[in-house]
């Protein structure tokens, strides 16, 4: 990394954070030891995404933590989606009193075109029923399109708690902030609402997890006393910090400049196979969860993959046994019953 990108990128994120530490509690890992299974988007390979039935599924089949991606609405909730714009994972494109709100904006510098949460009130969402979002790969769970409402935050905390107690082990929350960025330009800061909630609940630092790509969402976050998770793409670098990119974020320098505001980082799992960014995040003191393990054979290597359908499921298991021997905190996956098998292994 270059002196200047090193200097911005630690200007950008420490001065107001906590420093990551070595303790289990202040890192959220998980009480019982072993890595962490975090059922993404609740327990996607099985039901439609951010759905109760989805996090249900995956508390049910052994998950630790559950997954909810926030955006706004137009009267400022936070709600549960993919992304903000919802034609793949709800029905809104099929109801006619919503054609007019079809529109085409820029997101992070990308034209998207579609349906977007920030054009809805909490109510109007309400009415629309969820799907599945990959059905030609996932044709088995569109079975439940429909079942199911769009969840707000508020409403995942709660059913976090209430499957605590059903279950008797703490289930934590794993909030990210989608496109901060974007969100705070058009007068609905995410930030705020999140530490509402999790104020307003008093999550502990067992209870819940904050994580996003963006550096500067996270640093607004730094004094709520519960654990943050850097997330790191593959190309490219954070919206927010366009002269650093996430290859930047991934050496000695830049982990230890994350180590400053935050106690993980969540790397594409390819990011992690056959380098030394495991042994480089423990030595900065931080905790590593890639993402996202699926069990079809188009998301294995190919070492993993079995039968001749990219939609087959291949070796999930080999993949898993792989990266938890590499020493992995946690894994961040679809198929949270298959990584707890694994981790029994």
């Amino acid at each position: 990394m270059r002196l200047g990108r090193r200097s911005l990128l630690l200007a950008a994120t420490a001065g107001t954070g906590a420093a990551a530490t070595a303790g289990p509690a202040a890192a959220g890992a998980r009480k019982g030891g072993g890595p962490v299974v975090i059922g993404h988007r609740g327990a996607a390979g099985w039901r439609p995404e951010h759905t109760a039935p989805s996090y249900k599924h995956a508390v049910q089949t052994g998950a630790d933590w559950i997954e909810p991606d926030l955006v706004p609405t137009k009267d400022h909730v936070l709600v549960v989606r993919h992304e903000n714009e919802i034609s793949q994972t709800t029905d809104v494109a099929r109801r006619p009193e919503f054609a007019d709100r079809r529109t085409t904006k820029t997101v992070d510098g990308r034209t998207v075109t579609g349906w977007f949460t920030e054009d809805f009130t909490l109510a109007e969402l309400k009415t629309l029923r969820a799907v599945e979002r990959l059905p030609a790969v996932r044709n088995r769970n569109t079975v439940f399109d429909g079942r199911a409402q769009v969840m707000t935050f508020q409403e995942v905390v709660d059913l976090a708690r209430r499957l605590s107690r059903e279950h008797g082990r703490t289930i934590a929350v794993f909030p990210e902030t989608k496109h901060p960025t974007y969100f705070r330009s058009i007068g609905l800061p995410l930030e705020p609402k999140l530490a509402a909630v999790i104020r307003r609940n008093r999550l502990g630092r067992r209870e819940c997890v904050v994580q996003s790509f963006e550096p500067t969402s996270l640093r607004r976050m730094t004094d709520l006393n519960v654990p943050l998770w850097q997330a790191l793409g593959t190309t490219g670098g954070p919206y927010d910090l366009p002269s650093v990119t996430y290859r930047d974020m991934m050496t000695p320098e830049g982990l230890a400049g994350i180590a400053e505001y935050a106690d993980w980082i969540g790397p594409d799992k390819s990011s992690v196979a056959g380098t030394a960014l495991v042994a480089d995040a423990h030595a900065a003191g931080l905790r590593i969860g890639p993402y996202t393990f699926r069990a079809e054979n188009q998301f294995l290597p190919e070492r993993f993959r079995r039968g001749s359908g990219p939609n087959d499921f291949g070796d999930a298991f080999a993949e898993y046994a792989l990266y938890y021997r590499m020493g992995v905190d946690a894994v961040v996956t679809d198929f949270p019953d298959l990584a707890v098998i694994a981790r029994r292994s």
